[in-house]
């Protein structure tokens, strides 16, 4: 009985363990493509629509990723 609690916790700590893993790497993803997009947008100096488009969705789609931080 008392193995399998701790295997049950085990499975637990590891689960959350690579739930948060997997947000940390999506951060950094998130951040590394907003900074390509920047740089690659303002490389030209010329600021156009379709840039602007690109850095606004991936903004947001890095705040929503913020908001699915899971919980421990």
């Amino acid at each position: 009985m008392i193995m399998n609690n701790e295997k049950t916790l085990d499975r637990k700590q590891f689960i959350g363990n690579l739930k948060q893993g997997v947000w940390f790497f999506g951060v950094s993803s998130w951040m590394f493509g907003i900074t390509d997009r920047s740089i690659a947008s303002f490389a030209d100096g010329y600021l156009s629509a379709l840039d602007l488009t690109q850095l606004f969705t991936a903004a947001t789609f890095f705040v929503a990723w913020l908001f699915l931080k899971p919980v421990k």
